[in-house]
Order: structure tokens, then C-alpha cells, then sequence
């Protein structure tokens, strides 16, 4: 029997302790003044209501305590257990924590109990911008323990105001060498209003970062980002502008050789010329080439595109270097293309011979008036 009883002892010993612990408080709205990201040095007050839900028949646990935690430097609180609205002050103190043990804040379940708590600090100083705790409430147990469940938690962005100056100078770098590889590819004869127009955006952006106050820290990142994204797009238009350039430039022998072969095969005399299958062949390969760099462009591959561009190029400068040495050969020996006089109507002959006749009449006449006027003259 005493076994028994021992062991419904442990059962409800287990059971109690497998239920798991609930927040015996919440925080209302909570307001921190100013708000947003914070420089180091700026005054901040933090102002909040902590509210109490008894679980048992007490409004807050008496073995457990109230623990509150800042990152403020030099803060000061300043409470107020508000009982059945009643307010009951409590002297300001300072220090990183405020303990309130539930022996303060233990009352009956009937009671209405309310702390109204306000932090006032300044935000510390940080060698990186990073989010640091405006205040931490939680509920200690009587061994020590976070009750996890009761964690309210609030932090703000503090700036280390030399990032935005490290990462405008960072920028500014980058656009200057945009700026750089636009003059050099603009001296090559390569259209760059599209990187230009890049250039301006990014060039913005960042003066616009440069001139947000520390407070619009988040913003300043977010315009250089966008300062970031736009050199990258400058860069990538004029690697684009540079292989449609050398494309459009190997395009141009092709374009010369064509003209030559149409001439050999407009002539019955040339058009089975021995080199012209070479010459073609040639050509075909230059075009082939042409194609695949137009490829890589779709692809985004602009470096093959190049590759393949310069190719075409030597391909089809050959064909049309082998085209002209063949086409003054032919020249040189006497080859003559053939031509097609156009058709006279037979009528016509006789048309001109009369004006003829007509003209060699005038031309007398005048003759002998002009010699008529030098005798008497």
C-alpha cells in the first residue's frame, strides 16, 4: 500500500513537472523615442506597461522575479506598480538591470496590477553597426531559469557612422573605374550611351547616400546597393556594345567579299573560276563564325562572342584578300566582263543623223557671218 501511494506521489510529482511553465505577464505597446536606427550618444527613452495574467492565486509568482536588461548606456528607470489603479511609485534607479522580485509584485488574483515602466539612456557606442537591446523582459524562476515563454525583447539599429563612409568611398571607386573602361571603349568606337546612362544612376545614388543624416542609416545602404547594382549594369552593357561592335566589324569583309563574288559569278567567263570554291568556302566559314558569336551574345557570353567575332574577322579577310588578288589576275590578263549594250530602236539612227546634218549647217553659217564681220571689220 505504501509502495502505491509512493508511486501516485511521483506521478503527480512528473505530471506537475511536465506542464509547461506560462508567462505569468505580457507588455503592452511598447514606444522608444527616437525611433528607427539610432546613432551612438543619442538620448533614447523607452516607455512600456507590463500586465499581469494569474495563473494561480497570485498575480505573479512569489518565488520568481521581474528581470529587466538594457544596452543603454548610463540608464535610468523609473517604475510604477499601478494596484486596481492605484499608483504606487518606486524610487528611480539605475544600472543595466532592474530586478523586481515577486515578493514586490506578488498580490491576490483579484487585484488589477500593472508596472509602467520608463527607461531612459543613451545608445552605446559600437565599433560595427549592429542591433543592440533597448530592453529585455523575462520571468527568472526560483532555480535561476529563463521561463522562455515570457521573453519580450526589443533592440534597435546602431550605426557605426563610418560604414556609409567606407562603403560610399567603396562605391565611388567602382564608379570612377565605370567611368574609365567608358572613355577607353568610347575611344575604340563603341557605342556607350547605354553605360552611360548607367553611370548617371549610380553616380546619384550614391550622393544621395552621401547626404542622408546617420538616421537614415538603412536608406543610405539601401541607395548604394542600388549604386552597386547599377555599376554592375553599366559594366555588362558595355561588355555588350563591345562584341556587338566586333561583330558589326567582322560583318564587314563578309560584306566586301560578297560584292566580289557576285562580280565572278555575273561573268559566263568567271563564275566557274577555279578559286571561287575556295573563296566561298572561305566566306562560309567567316558567316558560320558570325553566327555562333551572335550565340554567345544571347547567352550573355560576351567574351566568346568576342572570340568568335575576331575569327569571322580573320576568316573573312582572308576570303576577301584571296578575292581581289584572284579578280586583278583575271584584270592583268586582258579579261574583259561581259557587257550588254542596251538595243537601239533602227529609226532612232536616222533621227541623229539629221540633227547632225542640222547642226554642221548652223555651224557654217555662223562661220562665214563671223569671217563677213572681220573683212568689213
Amino acid at each position: 500500500m505504501k509502495g502505491l501511494t509512493r508511486l501516485v506521489i511521483l506521478a503527480v510529482v512528473v505530471s506537475i513537472l511536465c506542464i509547461p511553465l506560462v508567462s505569468a505577464f505580457s507588455v503592452g505597446e511598447m514606444s522608444i523615442d527616437p525611433s528607427g536606427s539610432l546613432t551612438p550618444n543619442t538620448a533614447v527613452t523607452v516607455k512600456f506597461k507590463v500586465t499581469f495574467s494569474a495563473s494561480s492565486d497570485l498575480t505573479f509568482p512569489s518565488e520568481s522575479d521581474l528581470v529587466m536588461t538594457t544596452d543603454l548606456t548610463d540608464p535610468k528607470w523609473t517604475y510604477t506598480i499601478i494596484l486596481d489603479d492605484v499608483e504606487n511609485p518606486r524610487n528611480p534607479t539605475g544600472g543595466k538591470t532592474l530586478d523586481l522580485s515577486g515578493f514586490e509584485l506578488s498580490y491576490p488574483s483579484s487585484v488589477d496590477e500593472e508596472v509602467s515602466v520608463t527607461l531612459e539612456g543613451t545608445a552605446p557606442s559600437v565599433d560595427t553597426t549592429t542591433n543592440k537591446i533597448m530592453v529585455n523582459i523575462k520571468e527568472i524562476d526560483s532555480n535561476g531559469n529563463t521561463v522562455a515563454s515570457s521573453m519580450v525583447n526589443k533592440t534597435a539599429l546602431v550605426i557605426n557612422t563610418g560604414d556609409v563612409t567606407k562603403v560610399v568611398s567603396e562605391e565611388n571607386t567602382n564608379l570612377q573605374s565605370l567611368q574609365s573602361h567608358i572613355d577607353e571603349k568610347s575611344a575604340m568606337g563603341i557605342d556607350t550611351s547605354d553605360a552611360e546612362s548607367y553611370y548617371n544612376d549610380a553616380k546619384s545614388k550614391i550622393s544621395t547616400a552621401s547626404s542622408r543624416p546617420a538616421t537614415q542609416y538603412t536608406d543610405a545602404l539601401n541607395d548604394l546597393t542600388s549604386a552597386q547594382t547599377a555599376i554592375d549594369a553599366g559594366e555588362k552593357a558595355l561588355e555588350l556594345a563591345w562584341a556587338e561592335n566586333e561583330i558589326a566589324n567582322a560583318q564587314v569583309p563578309i560584306n566586301n567579299v560578297d560584292g566580289i563574288i557576285a562580280w565572278f559569278k555575273g561573268n559566263s567567263s568567271t563564275s566557274s573560276d577555279s578559286q571561287l570554291s575556295a573563296i566561298v568556302a572561305k566566306r562560309e566559314v567567316a558567316v558560320n563564325y558570325i553566327s555562333n558569336a551572335q550565340d554567345a551574345v544571347t547567352s550573355e557570353n560576351y567574351e566568346q562572342a568576342r572570340s568568335k567575332a575576331a575569327e569571322a574577322f580573320t576568316k573573312g579577310n582572308e576570303s576577301y584578300t584571296d578575292a581581289l588578288v584572284r579578280q586583278k589576275e583575271l584584270m592583268k590578263s586582258g579579261f574583259l566582263p561581259n557587257i550588254t549594250l542596251p538595243k537601239i530602236p533602227g529609226g532612232i539612227f536616222l533621227i541623229i543623223g539629221v540633227i547632225v546634218v542640222v547642226l554642221v549647217v548652223v555651224g557654217i553659217i555662223i562661220y562665214r557671218k563671223r569671217s563677213r564681220w572681220d573683212e568689213l571689220g
